[in-house]
């Protein structure tokens, strides 16, 4: 049996299908399965992987009858994986050649549950946007000094096409919280596994994180396409309601009745906050408890936009869209 399989989600990605498929068929480490499951394409994607699939035995292709979007689409082929690990891969990246060969190493070494890289972000053209993911979005120092399910708890900073899993932790994240655009499968897998098990990384870029018109999640966060303060503040607070409603409808996943606690407490504080016109000083303490492993900048940034509305647009008045958030 092969020891790693590889879950690839397609729609309609004809354009950069090939390169991706190239680079993981090529890896340098070979014993593993290509799961694709394709999600009612209507470009030639699946005349692609079907000739890929005629010349390599290693390549699986599955095909939905119809449309079920991407999270149900790797739930679905996660639950096809037979192998002791499993990793996530896009349609429209390029990896390394020795992206499993260094992942499933570090792993195995050091005994982890779960291991993830850094990016190299670029273009369409596969030209550089920024040399590290990592750096592009604040992450580096909170990876760096902490690394566990505290640090992980408000803000996601694992790239699920990053990710390799122990297939052991299937049963304990599945399913997947439906209906929610903030929290995805990776930070979903993310959260279960750091919980109870060990989480490691490697400080490499071991992909091509393509951008391009048509990603359904890049590395442009959805704030940066904002112009107004007032806009970026409603953006927040939309996405940490979200993120704490469906904590608590899946409170099952959180191990300590503290945290279960602390995720209801959060959202009725988030919940208050959208009727804060100018100033909000009430419970303090409670954001701080929720921002703790964040960095300054980013803390300071929080508590001024929402819970200080009023100072923020002057402070932040000539502030451009793009240095607004980096990372939900």
């Amino acid at each position: 049996m092969e020891k790693v399989n590889i879950l690839m989600a397609t729609y309609n990605g004809r354009r950069y299908l090939r390169q991706q498929l190239d680079s993981i068929l090529n890896q340098t480490y070979s014993n593993f399965r290509l799961l694709v499951s394709d999600d009612g394409s209507t470009d030639s994607t699946l005349k692609i992987l079907e000739e890929y699939e005629a010349k390599d035995r290693r390549v699986e292709i599955y095909r939905q009858q119809k449309n079920i979007g991407i999270i149900a689409n790797f739930e679905f082929l996660i639950d096809k994986v037979r192998s002791d690990y499993f990793m996530f891969a896009d349609q429209d990246d390029v990896w390394k050649e020795d992206k499993i060969e260094k992942t499933l190493k570090v792993l195995e070494e050091t005994d982890s549950d779960l291991v993830y890289t850094d990016l190299e972000v670029v273009n369409s053209r596969l030209k550089p946007i920024a040399p590290s993911y990592w750096e592009l979005k604040g992450f580096s120092n909170k990876i760096k000094k902490y690394n566990n399910f505290k640090s992980l708890y408000l803000n996601n900073y694992i790239t699920g096409c990053t990710m390799m899993v122990r297939s052991k932790w299937i049963n304990s994240f599945l399913p997947f919280p439906k209906n929610s655009k903030y929290v995805l499968h990776d930070y979903w897998v993310s959260l279960v596994v750091s919980q109870e098990g060990k989480i490691s990384y490697i400080d490499e870029k071991l992909m091509l994180y393509r951008q391009h018109t048509n990603n359904k999640i890049g590395s442009k966060t959805k704030s940066e396409e904002l112009k107004t303060l007032d806009e970026i503040r409603n953006l927040f607070l939309e996405v940490k309601i979200e993120h704490f409603k469906t904590f608590i409808d899946n409170e099952k996943i959180f191990k300590e009745m503290e945290v279960r606690e602390l995720n209801k407490k959060a959202l009725q504080y988030f919940e208050r906050l959208k009727n804060v016109k100018n100033f909000n000083f009430s419970e303090w303490g409670l954001f701080f408890k929720l921002y703790k492993y964040e960095d300054f900048k980013y803390k300071m940034k929080n508590f001024l936009i929402l819970n200080m509305p009023f100072f923020a647009r002057i402070v932040f008045k000539h502030m451009p869209s793009k240095q607004s958030e980096k990372g939900m």
